[in-house]
């Protein structure tokens, strides 16, 4: 007794031929889906990092006066149409309070008027940008009264000799963003166990926050200030990123990665405001941009580096929060896999029998 399986034999020829039929459309199609995946993420990331950029401007300055409320009332209206409320001006009694405000962070530059002319009070350590375009401001409202004499200009919390412009801090702020990034995915798929992989996180983070600095402040003289303080920001900074993914992965799988790249780098680098000021960019983008890791690193590594810490607290409560969310994510139960369904299995049925 034997059976014959005719069905089966042309069947599988059929299916086969059909495959070949449809493999040029399936392959077009995927072609053209990667050209206008890849065109698109282009796109996306000359937004995020151009658009920011195109933005800036003076928005709620905090800038102090010293003098009387009329002046820093006049200062306001005459600054009223360069934007809307380009600056927040207070009163100070005195050039020394002007001077400590500016140290401890609460304001950008002074203005203090005097018989001989007004003296702008600036710090290009808080923002070289902010110190030039407010330097333009108060020239060109000099310029506006022919009578009154060319302002002066102090710099009271300069950058250092070897990096006047800042270009140099600059720079060193996308290393530290991909730093975390890539410490974020080697550890999530090169390291087994939430405990194991939020050691490796801050010890890589650790050691990490002290090559930058050695290179930024030991080599290029970009930094001043503790160096251990600088690396602890740093480090921190570099947590913040690599937990983060670390945690999204444990979550959402490889997804996670590309979630948490996506967010630091199309997101928080372009707000970071390390390159202007955050004060230069739109109110709710700017509150965003400090509310991720690399804003928060970067004003919180000006602080420790040029104002012996001042204003380096919520910033550095941002990044513990990232480190602490990360880690816990990291350290939840990873699913155990569903069992995978037997695959159904075809008898060829007997179609005649000898």
């Amino acid at each position: 007794m034997s059976t014959t399986t005719h069905t089966t034999g042309h069947t599988t020829g059929h299916t086969t031929g059909h495959a070949i039929d449809q493999a040029p459309a399936s392959r077009g199609a995927q072609t053209a889906a990667l050209v206008l995946g890849v065109t698109a993420l282009l796109a996306l990331v000359v937004a995020a990092f151009a658009w920011p950029a195109s933005q800036v401007a003076p928005r709620h300055l905090p800038v102090v006066v010293v003098g009387p409320l009329d002046a820093a009332f006049a200062l306001q209206q005459a600054t009223a149409h360069t934007g809307p409320d380009p600056l927040d001006v207070t009163a100070v009694e005195s050039r020394a309070a002007a001077v400590a405000a500016i140290e401890d962070r609460e304001a950008y530059a002074a203005v203090v008027p005097g018989p001989e002319g007004t003296e702008l009070l600036t710090a290009s350590a808080a923002s070289p940008a902010v110190a030039q375009a407010l330097q333009q401001l108060t020239a060109g409202l000099a310029a506006a009264d022919p009578g009154s004499p060319a302002p002066t200009t102090t710099d009271v919390v300069p950058l250092p000799p070897d990096d006047p412009r800042g270009l140099v801090f600059n720079a060193g702020s996308l290393p530290i963003v991909l730093g975390g990034l890539l410490t974020g995915a080697v550890v999530a798929l090169r390291v087994r166990g939430g405990v194991a992989q939020v050691v490796t996180a801050l010890g890589i983070a650790a050691a990490g926050g002290l090559a930058v600095v050695a290179v930024l402040q030991g080599w290029l003289g970009a930094l001043e200030g503790s160096t251990w303080a600088n690396a602890g920001v740093v480090a921190l900074g570099m947590a913040a990123t690599g937990l983060a993914l670390v945690g999204l992965h444990r979550v959402l799988g490889l997804p996670g990665l590309g979630v948490g790249a996506a967010l630091v780098l199309l997101l928080g680098n372009p707000l970071s405001g390390v390159t202007s000021a955050p004060e230069l960019l739109p109110g709710g983008w700017s509150t965003l941009g400090q509310l991720l890791p690399p804003g928060a690193t970067g004003t919180a590594l000006r602080s420790t580096a040029f104002f012996e810490g001042n204003g380096a607290g919520a910033p550095l409560l941002v990044l513990a929060c990232w480190v602490l969310a990360g880690a816990a994510l990291a350290l939840l139960p990873r699913r155990a896999p569903r069992p995978e369904a037997a695959p159904d299995v075809v008898r060829a049925e007997p179609v005649g029998v000898r």
